[in-house]
């Protein structure tokens, strides 16, 4: 591999069970939330086997974007957008926990996080599948686990995961 090229991780079903399931007992013993809000499209898949994990039934999703297209570095916008912003619902007194596959700025999470909020949720926690340090370092004077409630997996580059392949 060049010095130029980017480190591509990739992340297999089994990993990913295990990175939940180390999130699902931190989780647990933190107290079982009321509600799983997924990020779409990538959060979606660990926020409902979470949920299963959690046995919680009440699962929300937000499409709420940064990256532009799905290869290696894609592009980004400058700050995340969101879709349809009325797909949370009403979280009034809610304990919600937010759960995306992948953490690199943190902007999309703080973006959903301020959503939650302002749809009345009483406790807000995260969870990011896997964090992308470098692009995190970039943004970031501390680690993802000062931001972040919870955290599955730290790589130092890009992620790919099992419900991105064909």
């Amino acid at each position: 591999m060049a010095a130029d090229e980017p480190l591509i991780f990739t992340v297999s079903w089994p990993m990913t069970y295990r990175y939940l399931t180390r999130i699902g007992r931190a989780v647990s013993a933190d107290g079982v939330p009321d509600v799983v809000v997924g990020i779409l499209r990538g959060g979606m898949v660990p926020a409902v086997q979470l949920a299963h994990l959690l046995g919680i039934r009440i699962v929300r999703a937000i499409e709420l974007t940064r990256t532009l297209a799905d290869e290696v570095n894609a592009a980004k916008t400058p700050r995340p957008v969101v879709a349809n912003p009325g797909s949370l619902g009403d979280l009034s007194g809610q304990d919600v926990l937010i759960v995306d596959d992948i953490a690199g700025s943190g902007l999309t999470m703080l973006a959903c996080r301020n959503l939650v909020q302002k749809a009345g949720a009483a406790r807000v926690r995260t969870a990011a599948l896997t964090v992308n340090a470098v692009n995190w370092e970039l943004c970031h004077c501390t680690p993802p686990p000062a931001e972040l409630t919870y955290v599955g997996h730290i790589y130092r580059g890009w992620v790919t995961f099992p419900w991105e392949r064909q």
